[in-house]
């Protein structure tokens, strides 16, 4: 009975979904917790709680989402143009552990700010060193922050979702995959609460995406190529040439947006693993994705996604070969231009051991909503 019901936050009246069966939510952006009348006294919730009422313009509502994900409709934006979710997990302590996932984290988080303006309050961070509990990537963070990110975005809104962590990939028995699998994301507590499915991410942040919206997925994990579930892969080969490969399920099933835009880049295929290694940055270990994908934005060869691809694939080819990537420049520069801004990034980066390097294998992709010329189109976030 709560079904794509929408709450408002307590303090700063943000709309929130209420998740099935929830007594009270937490908002993401103030950390406020808004609790829930009991259903059957919801009549006398004030008219700021109500679900927003139909569109005077007689148009029908969207069908709601499976995974009840879908707002019924665009509430009001109150969160300005540009919006994040950044979320590295590390598995710390478990014999899943990764060394470089919130270091990619923190350095994606000064990339948005500092290159392309998105405000500090607009992001939300996910990682195992956050002390706010709403913060720790587990599921139910994780799914809550999807939420925020797309609820109340208008046209000429840009969203970013960041994930460095562990992916897999499971048997789809729904007809839908080309592949015949499943991609998923690994929350911390995968292992008694599940992973979050491709089907679920694309009913999230994907299908309820209004016209005049642009929503970039970076997704540094394994089994990533096409875990936003998007209905067209770019196919590229080493020199460079490209198909559009059509990923849209046979059974007729819409994957795409509600108007809006998504691309994804992703760190490798999904029959591939994704590496976090020290072989790139020479400093401390990073996600081989994130590292090459803020390398090449540094170094100018981000023009279009034709050449952003192409740069990442480069240097992670060339790295255990001779080729290098760059050093440590990248990671280094990023977080300024001066001696001491470099120390500052090395003292907040280094943790300790990292994951060998020798040859990458991985090949980052890019999928989309709509298939367009990468060599033309500009990127920018």
């Amino acid at each position: 009975m709560y079904s794509n019901m929408l709450v408002n936050c307590s303090n700063c009246h943000t709309p929130l979904q209420l998740p099935p069966g929830a007594e009270s939510i937490r908002c993401a952006l103030c950390q406020a917790v808004t609790l829930i009348a009991d259903p059957r006294s919801l009549h006398s919730l004030p008219s700021s709680h109500a679900l927003p009422p139909p569109s005077p313009h007689g148009h029908a509502p969207p069908p709601p989402s499976p995974y009840n994900h879908a707002p019924p409709g665009p509430p009001p934006s109150v969160h300005g143009r540009k919006k994040a979710v950044i979320c590295g997990i590390s598995y710390k302590y478990s014999r899943h552990e990764l060394k470089g996932c919130i270091n990619d984290a923190k350095c994606m988080r000064y990339l948005l700010i500092n290159k392309f303006k998105f405000p500090d309050e607009s992001i939300v961070m996910l990682t195992e060193e956050e002390t706010n509990p709403a913060n720790i990537p587990n599921k139910y963070n994780i799914r809550m922050a999807l939420h925020w990110l797309v609820q109340g975005c208008q046209p000429g809104d840009s969203l970013v979702l960041h994930y460095s962590g562990h992916g897999s990939r499971q048997r789809a028995y729904h007809g839908d995959e080309v592949d015949g699998y499943d991609e998923t994301l690994c929350p911390l507590d995968f292992e008694t609460q599940g992973m979050i499915v491709d089907d679920e991410i694309n009913a999230t942040i994907v299908r309820p995406l209004p016209h005049g919206v642009k929503l970039h997925a970076i997704i540094d994990s394994c089994h990533s190529g096409t875990v936003l579930d998007l209905p067209f892969l770019c196919r590229m080969d080493r020199g460079g040439k490209y198909v559009w490969e059509d990923h849209r399920p046979r059974s007729g099933i819409w994957k795409g947006t509600s108007g809006g835009e998504v691309i994804s880049i992703s760190g490798c295929d999904d029959d591939q693993t994704s590496a976090d290694t020290s072989a790139l940055s020479k400093i401390t270990s990073t996600g081989a994705m994130t590292f090459c994908f803020i390398q090449a934005i540094e170094r100018g060869q981000a023009a279009t996604y034709g050449s952003i691809l192409n740069s990442m694939r480069n240097t992670i080819r060339s790295t255990g070969s001779g080729g290098g990537g760059g050093g440590g420049s990248a990671a280094a520069s990023l977080l300024g231009g001066s001696g001491g801004a470099v120390t500052s990034l090395v003292s907040m980066l280094l943790t300790g051991g990292s994951v060998g390097g020798g040859g990458l294998r991985q090949e980052p992709q890019l999928t989309s909503c709509e298939p367009f010329d990468v060599y033309a189109k500009p990127f920018a976030l």
